[in-house]
Formats: C-alpha cells, structure tokens, sequence
C-alpha cells in the first residue's frame, strides 16, 4: 500500500496545492501561469476593508496602474490596466465566489489580453486590524520575456500587487496616500 502524499503545510499564499491556487488555476485552464501572494496588516476592521474593495469603482483610487474600471453588474466588470512602454491592456473580469466581509474571488473571461485569477482575503487580527492577503495567478503575454519587459518598467503584477496593497493600507488607515506617483497623476488630472 502506497502512503499518502504528505500534507501540504506551508501557508495558503504559498502552497502550490492550497484551494486558493488550485482553483485560480482552473479558471486559467492550467495554463501555467505566475502565481502571486501578497500579504499586509491594515488597522481597520475586516467587514469596512471587504465593502470599500468589493465596489470595483474603488479600486483605481489606489492601484496605480488601473486606468479604469467599468462596473457592468454584481459580477462583472471591465478592467484597462496599463502595461509597458505606454501601452494598456484589458479584460472581462467576472467574481467566482465571495462570502460577504470575507474574501473575493474572480477569473478573466475568455479574450482577456492577460488572462488572470484570483482571490482576495480579509481575516481579522484581534487588535491589529485584518490580514488582507492577495492571491493572484496570471498568465504573461509572451511568456516570460513579456514578464521581463513588465519588470523593467515596473509593470510587473508582483511589483504592483505589493505596492497596491501599501497603498490599500494608507488610504484605508489615514485616508490618503502619501506616495509621488499617486500625486504626480492628480496633478495631470487637475490639467497642474
């Protein structure tokens, strides 16, 4: 009798096996793509975090490169993100499965130009807050060389995912964002 694999222990964000990225998987089709887990602590409870997130229309306030998200109904909405060297991408994104105050899940509809999926948690900390972990698999045009090219104009979605989420924990926390990216974009709006 052959024995049990052993059980996978390491941390949701990083097991190759979790629920998490299994599924994310699946709504690829397997197709191999890069998976991203990133985590921060943000002082605020986890119902407030999940509302603010879950309105879509919030979400350009502090990721930095969503150019636009279009909410069209309850699950679904269309995403434009720039990319590298001044181009932007875009896709359907449709939510999977949610539980309310808790997590977020979705996957890009067929078509996308960058095929992705997802989970986002809020797991109240006690007295610090909520852990809010980013689960993300997505799958780079031109493999890995488009990933390379992200990464050299800081593009790359594991960049952006730890700087989102830092940006996530300033709004939510002291209701601005103290970073000169963000500023400088105000700034170009405001015709400054």
């Amino acid at each position: 009798m052959a024995d049990a694999p052993a059980a996978d222990e390491a941390p949701p964000s990083s097991s190759k096996r979790s629920a998490v990225t299994t599924a994310a998987g699946a709504a690829l089709g397997d197709a191999g793509g890069t998976v991203i887990a990133k985590s921060v602590t943000i002082n605020k409870p986890a119902p407030e975090l999940f509302a603010y997130f879950r309105d879509f229309a919030n979400l350009p306030h502090f990721m930095e490169n969503v150019v636009s998200i279009d909410v069209r109904d309850d699950k679904t909405s269309h995403w434009v993100v720039k990319a590298p060297a001044g181009e932007t991408v875009e896709w359907d994104a449709r939510v999977t499965d949610e539980a309310d105050g808790q997590y977020i899940a979705w996957a890009s509809q067929p078509g996308a130009d960058v095929e992705n999926a997802g989970r986002i948690e809020f797991k109240p900390a006690g007295a610090r807050g909520t852990v809010v972990t980013l689960n993300l698999v997505y799958d780079p045009p031109v493999g890995v060389v488009g990933k390379l090219i992200a990464k050299l104009f800081q593009r790359e979605p594991a960049i952006q995912a730890r700087r989102d989420l830092r940006r996530f924990k300033q709004l939510m926390e002291t209701g601005e964002i103290a970073t000169p990216a963000k500023n400088a974009r105000e700034f170009e709006e405001m015709g400054l």
